[in-house]
């Protein structure tokens, strides 16, 4: 009992790291990254099962995009968007699936990780 309590203090833990990490590199990128036209180069499904058996899905986005120094990157794609019960599905990007154009910001210093903009 008291090892689970340990556990799921640290999974926490982590979980709250990985999502202040993210908001920031996020922000990082809505003020100081640069624009690229962008395509989706391919869609991960991520399938998860909850204790009851229900399934769920969620998807993992990746895009190819030419850098300002023409090399040529693949990234995984986040929204940029919060996620707005009111909005729902809206909010992400369920639109999206392979050869979709999109415009992406990035920045120079991680160009394996891109925003969708617009």
């Amino acid at each position: 009992m008291h090892y689970t309590i340990i556990a799921a203090c640290v999974i926490l833990l982590v979980v709250a790291f990985l999502i202040i990490r993210t908001r920031r590199i996020n922000g990082e990128i809505h003020q100081n990254g640069i624009e690229a036209d962008a395509v989706v180069s391919r869609v991960k499904e991520n399938v998860s099962s909850d204790a009851d058996g229900s399934v769920s899905y969620s998807y993992t986005y990746y895009v190819t995009y030419r850098t300002m120094n023409g090399q040529t990157a693949e990234a995984q794609l986040t929204s940029g968007k919060s996620f707005d019960f009111k909005i729902g599905k809206k909010a992400w990007d369920y639109d999206l699936h392979e050869g979709t154009r999109v415009r992406v910001k990035y920045l120079p210093e991680r160009p394996n990780y891109a925003i969708r903009i617009g």
